[in-house]
């Protein structure tokens, strides 16, 4: 296989990871840079495989972020009409009343923080994976992301686009495979042929004994 892969498919398909990290420039890039690339070379099947592994896990990413974002926007809400409380319980409470509404808000504080973890452990997870699968894809190498869900899936055209490219590189094998599968119903035909002469002849040898049984001697 990376004998068909050339040295400039090796960059692109690099290059595809890679262009994800233009989110951090322009909004939204990390979609925009490697569908274009995709969508460009996606009928060579190692581009094809590698634009649509960075695509998926890109949109697997954004859903994981949007998960917790909306998993924590009933804490904000909260936490923001508690705060407002606070600030007007300060103006005319004494020292004691203003640490226990402080004692109060230190559950959604340890609940921020827990979010903000998640947040940048899924920056990590998508760092060090979008830098491994521009690594393998520079090598020929295929590479497919963890926890990526296959929201783009290859298509019936490209499966027969793939087959037709492993005809054409690799015919010798296509041919032997053909050779092989006509021998095993040539053979299938002929064992056939043999259990109905077989038979056939069973059933003369004991139509003849019949008759003989049945047939009068003569005197």
């Amino acid at each position: 296989m990376e004998q068909s892969i050339t040295e400039n498919q090796k960059n692109i398909g690099a290059f595809i990871h890679a262009s994800t990290f233009l989110k951090y420039f322009f909004p939204f890039a990390n979609f925009f840079a490697p569908l274009l690339l995709w969508t460009l070379h996606k009928e060579k099947r190692f581009l094809d495989h590698h634009g649509r592994e960075a695509l998926n896990f890109q949109l697997s990413i954004f859903i994981y972020a949007l998960g917790i974002a909306l998993l924590s926007v009933p804490f904000i809400a909260i936490f923001a009409t508690d705060f407002i409380s606070l600030i007007e319980t300060l103006e005319r409470a004494t020292e004691d009343q203003a640490m226990s509404q402080f004692s109060n808000l230190g559950g959604y504080i340890a609940l921020f923080v827990i979010f903000g973890l998640l947040l940048f452990g899924l920056f990590l997870f998508e760092l060090y994976y979008v830098i491994t699968g521009t690594i393998s894809a520079s090598k020929g190498e295929n590479f497919t992301y963890p926890l990526s869900i296959k929201f783009i899936t290859i298509s019936d055209h490209a499966e027969d686009v793939t087959r037709t490219q492993q005809f054409v590189n690799n015919p010798q094998d296509e041919t032997s495979e053909e050779m092989n599968s006509e021998t095993n119903s040539s053979e299938e035909e002929i064992s056939e042929e043999k259990k109905t002469q077989h038979y056939n002849s069973t059933s003369s040898s004991v139509d003849d004994i019949i008759d003989d049984t049945t047939t009068p001697k003569n005197k």
